[in-house]
C-alpha cells in the first residue's frame, strides 16, 4: 500500500511537470493526455437533442473524456437528400443550427456546460461540399459543374455538390463560415471531413489564421495519406485508418501482430513525429457501413483488448457514441435509431480505467510529449509486447509502462526479454507485479497485462 500511494503521488508530481512543458509544444497542452469522444446527436439520446446530449456531459466527464467532437449541426439540404432525416455532411448553410437538433440557445448552452465541466468542444467542419440546394450554389463558379451545367457530386453522395476552391470569394466565405462558430459561438476546434479532398494551402491558410486569435484551438482530420502535409502546420491530429483496419483483421485472423509491428515501423518514416495518430476501434463510418465493433471483432473480449491496445500505443484514443453503453447494433445514418443502452454489456468503467492510465502515466501522453514505443522480444508470436519509456530528468522520474496482449481468441504462453526493464510494477488492479529479466505468463483469449511504475 506505501508503495501505491508513493505511485500515486509520484504520477501527480511527474503529470503536473509534463503538463507545463507542454505549453511550449506543437500542441495545445490539453491534447497530451486527452480522450475524444465522436458525439452523434441524433442517435445518443431517445431525444437526439442538445439538450438532452447536454445531461450526458457530466457522465461523459466522470468517465474521463477531455474532447467532445461534435458531429455536423448545421441544417440539412432537402434536395435529393438520402433517407428520411438525410445525411449530417449535406449541409445547406453553414452558420445556421438544425432544428431537428435544437436552436443556437441550446447548443450554448451545451457548450457552456461541457466548458464548465472542463471539457472541450470541436465541430465537424465540412469544407469539401455542400448540400445541392444551398445559397452557395447560386454564386458563379463556387462549385464544380460538369459541360452541362450540372452541379458535380463525388463517389455515390448524391445529396451533394463539390466546391471550387480555385475561387477566391468561397475561400473567402468558408473562412468566415470559420471564424463565426469559432469568434461568436465559441468551439474550441474543428474535426475536417475528408480533409484531403481540399487544398492543403487552404487549411494551412485558415487554420493559421484562427489561430491568430485562437492559439489553443485543436484540430483533426479526417485522411491519413496526405497526413505528413497536413499534419505539418494545419492539423493536431489524423486518422489511423490503415491502424483500425489491421486491428479489424487480427480479430479476424486475416492479420497478424508482425503486421501491427510492421505499420508502426512504416507510420514513424511517413508521419511527422509530433502529428498525434487517432487511434479507434469504431467511429460513425465504420459503425454504420462495416459494422459495430463486436460484428468486426468477433467478440467483446477482442472488444477490450482492442479498446486497451489503443491506449498503449502511440496516439490519442477514439469513443464513439454508444460504445461506452455496449451499444451492439450498426446506427441507421440517414434515419433516427438511438443507440442500445445495455447497461449490463457497458464499456463505462473500462474505459474509466483507461482514461485514468492514460492521464496519470505521461509515457503513454501523445506525441510528441509520450514515449516512443520499444517492441519487447517475445517467445509467442501471437503477443504484442512493448514498453514506453519516459526519463525527467529534471525530476529524476522515470514513467515506464509495459503492455502485453494476446492478440488471439486462444490461450497463449508467451516469455518475454525484459532485462532492461526488471522492476516492481502495478498492474491495473493495483496489485504489485514482480518482473524479472525473463518475465513470464499464461494469458486467456485476447487477455492484456498493463504494468506501470514510476520511480
Amino acid at each position: 500500500m506505501k508503495k501505491l500511494c508513493l505511485f500515486i503521488l509520484a504520477a501527480l508530481a511527474f503529470t503536473a511537470c509534463t503538463k507545463q512543458e507542454a505549453q511550449q509544444t506543437k500542441h495545445p497542452k490539453f491534447a497530451y493526455d486527452a480522450t475524444i469522444y465522436e458525439l452523434n446527436t441524433r442517435q445518443l439520446t431517445p431525444e437526439g437533442t442538445f439538450a438532452a446530449a447536454e445531461a450526458e456531459l457530466p457522465k461523459l466527464k466522470e468517465m474521463g473524456v477531455d474532447i467532445i467532437w461534435m458531429m455536423p449541426l448545421q441544417p440539412i439540404g432537402k434536395l435529393t437528400r438520402k433517407g428520411t432525416l438525410g445525411s449530417y455532411y449535406s449541409i445547406i448553410d453553414y452558420c445556421e443550427f438544425n432544428p431537428e437538433f435544437g436552436t443556437r440557445e441550446d447548443f450554448e448552452h451545451f457548450l457552456a456546460k461541457a466548458h464548465e465541466l472542463g471539457m472541450k468542444v470541436i465541430l465537424d467542419w465540412v469544407a469539401n461540399h455542400t448540400a445541392p440546394d444551398s445559397e452557395w450554389t447560386q454564386n458563379e463558379g463556387w462549385h464544380y459543374r460538369d459541360e452541362n451545367g450540372n452541379l458535380m457530386v463525388q463517389y455515390d453522395w448524391t445529396d451533394i455538390s463539390k466546391l471550387n476552391y480555385e475561387n477566391e470569394d468561397m475561400r473567402a466565405a468558408m473562412k468566415e463560415a470559420m471564424h463565426f462558430w469559432m469568434d461568436e459561438i465559441g468551439i474550441d476546434g474543428f474535426r475536417c471531413d475528408v480533409a484531403g479532398e481540399v487544398p492543403t494551402d487552404f487549411w494551412n491558410d485558415a487554420m493559421a489564421e484562427l489561430r491568430i486569435t485562437h492559439p489553443k484551438m485543436f484540430t483533426l482530420a479526417e485522411d491519413e495519406d496526405k497526413a505528413y502535409e497536413l499534419c505539418e502546420s494545419a492539423f493536431d491530429m489524423y486518422y489511423g485508418w490503415t491502424l483500425h483496419h489491421l486491428m479489424n483483421g487480427v480479430a479476424q485472423g486475416t492479420n497478424s501482430v508482425q503486421d501491427l509491428w510492421d505499420y508502426f515501423a512504416k507510420a514513424d518514416t511517413t508521419v511527422e513525429d509530433y502529428a498525434i495518430r487517432m487511434n479507434f476501434i469504431s467511429n460513425h463510418d465504420e459503425n454504420s457501413w462495416s459494422g459495430d465493433e463486436y460484428e468486426r471483432l468477433k467478440s467483446k473480449a477482442a472488444v477490450e483488448a482492442m479498446t486497451a491496445f489503443t491506449y498503449v500505443i502511440p496516439g490519442m484514443p477514439l469513443i464513439y457514441t454508444g460504445q461506452e453503453y455496449g451499444n451492439h447494433h450498426r446506427l441507421e445514418f440517414f434515419e433516427k435509431d438511438c443507440i442500445d443502452r445495455d447497461e449490463n454489456c457497458s464499456m463505462r468503467p473500462l474505459y474509466k480505467q483507461l482514461n485514468a492510465l492514460r492521464e496519470a502515466n505521461p509515457a503513454l501522453y501523445s506525441p510528441e510529449v509520450g514515449a516512443p514505443m520499444i517492441r519487447l522480444t517475445a517467445d509467442n508470436d501471437m503477443v504484442f509486447a512493448c514498453v514506453r519509456e519516459t526519463v525527467d530528468e529534471q525530476k529524476n522520474l522515470t514513467n515506464t509502462v509495459i503492455s502485453i496482449i494476446n492478440m488471439s481468441n486462444r490461450p497463449q504462453q508467451v516469455t518475454i526479454d525484459t532485462e532492461e526493464y526488471a522492476d516492481d510494477y502495478v498492474d491495473l488492479d493495483g496489485n504489485i507485479v514482480t518482473v524479472e529479466a525473463g518475465y513470464s505468463c499464461n494469458l486467456n483469449p485476447w487477455q492484456y497485462i498493463i504494468l506501470t511504475d514510476m520511480d
